[in-house]
């Protein structure tokens, strides 16, 4: 009789059954998908109804989600630790529940003090409910890994597309309260979904403990920090873009709604990058795809800088920066692995995402200084693509470490 087949180590028998990554797909991408529509995605929506009803300036309410990406990039090091050693399934069904709860005290609040409180908090339900942990998720229990995350990311990127409308429905039908409250009972699934789909981690040989995974070694390898330059370069790219790119067009003297469709473009062409890089699986390596994101993202910086006010020109640009921003998403969390390898994975990506928080959450206050400066957007274009240049030679510097 032929010995009977065992899971790979670190993850549960069940995982390694042919539907294993489908449950795995399943449960991380809906509780991403409700998670960031719900704790992210929606926040837009609610700032001009609670500046008309508490009197608070839009600066201040902004200032809520900034000190959340200050705390969750702060806080992603040692969340990732404990993913290491305990798994990420209790992890992310309690950041789940802690959004939930922040939602529903959100809700209620009229203290700005205590607004920003809340918001401080909810930083560290990003770090434990929010993609970091549901990657060493994937990475961890998957058979295959990079087509796991694949169809995570795929299903994830019509997050906005769902949850945009759905917040505004609510808000319109319930006022921005009663909105903010079903959002909490909402973001109360993911928790389930995270204890009922996911595995949990293999039990531990108390005898024989496993060795301390040491994060400092790991960080001053060549092929981390080639990384953690192309990553923040792309974040600072990708979050000056998310809040300049419609100015940038209307600048360019592009009618509205040509501007309008040059930026809806981005979500379409980003998920159909990811389902091409699902159907091709374990045909191409995260190097490859590294490669080809980091060389597509400069390419439509220059397009963006040199094209003319032409809805062709600009789909062009439209088109590559999509792509490479779609498979950078899969890149930052598979590519890490296949680089780097999986011991101590969330330690590692942790420090990668705290290595992106400044970048992140600066841009869009240095390309309004730099517009202002300037009298108008004309060099940021070329900012960009220097900036994905050197991620570029960042991410093949990486690609090429052993």
């Amino acid at each position: 009789m032929p010995p009977a087949r065992t899971a790979s180590p670190g993850t549960r028998p069940d995982a390694a059954k042919p539907d294993g990554d489908l449950r795995l797909v399943l449960g991380i991408a809906s509780g991403q998908m409700i998670g960031w529509g719900t704790l992210f995605s929606v926040f837009p929506l609610f700032g001009a109804p609670m500046e008309a009803e508490l009197g608070w300036s839009r600066a201040a309410i902004n200032a809520g989600l900034t000190l959340a990406l200050l705390v969750s990039g702060i806080a992603a090091i040692p969340v990732g630790r404990h993913v290491d050693r305990h798994g990420g399934r209790g992890l992310l069904a309690f950041g789940a529940w802690l959004g939930a709860a922040l939602l529903a005290l959100w809700a209620v609040t009229d203290s700005l003090p205590l607004y920003w409180l809340l918001w401080t908090t909810m930083g560290l339900a990003h770090a434990m409910a929010l993609w970091g942990p549901a990657m060493a998720v994937a990475v961890g229990a998957a058979r295959d890994p990079n087509r796991c995350i694949a169809g995570i990311t795929f299903i994830t990127g019509f997050t906005a597309t769902v949850f945009v409308p759905l917040g505004a429905a609510l808000i319109a039908a319930l006022g921005w309260r009663g909105a903010l409250l079903a959002l909490a009972a909402l973001q109360l699934l993911p928790g389930l979904l995270a204890l009922w789909l996911l595995p949990s981690p293999p039990p531990r040989d108390a005898a024989r403990p496993p060795p301390a995974f040491r994060l400092g070694p790991a960080i001053r390898q060549p092929a981390f920090l080639g990384l953690a330059a192309c990553f923040a370069a792309h974040a600072f790219i990708s979050t000056a873009l998310g809040a300049h790119a419609i100015p940038l067009l209307r600048e360019r003297g592009l009618p509205e709604a040509s501007v309008l469709l040059v930026v809806a473009l981005h979500g379409p062409f980003q998920v159909a990058a990811r389902l091409a890089l699902f159907g091709l699986g374990r045909r191409v390596t995260m190097r490859g795809v590294g490669l080809l994101a980091t060389l597509l993202a400069p390419l439509g910086m220059l397009v963006l800088a040199l094209a003319p006010p032409d809805l062709a020109w600009l789909t062009l640009y439209a088109l590559a920066w999509a792509v490479a921003d779609g498979l950078m998403t899969i890149v930052r969390a598979a590519g890490v692995a296949e680089i780097l390898g999986r011991e101590g994975y969330g330690a590692i990506t942790g420090a990668l995402s705290l290595a992106t928080m400044p970048p992140r959450t600066a841009a869009p206050l240095l390309i309004a200084l730099l517009w202002e400066g300037a009298g108008g957007y004309a060099p940021v274009p070329w900012l960009l693509a220097g900036l994905a240049l050197l991620a570029a030679a960042a991410f093949a510097l990486a690609a090429r470490a052993r």
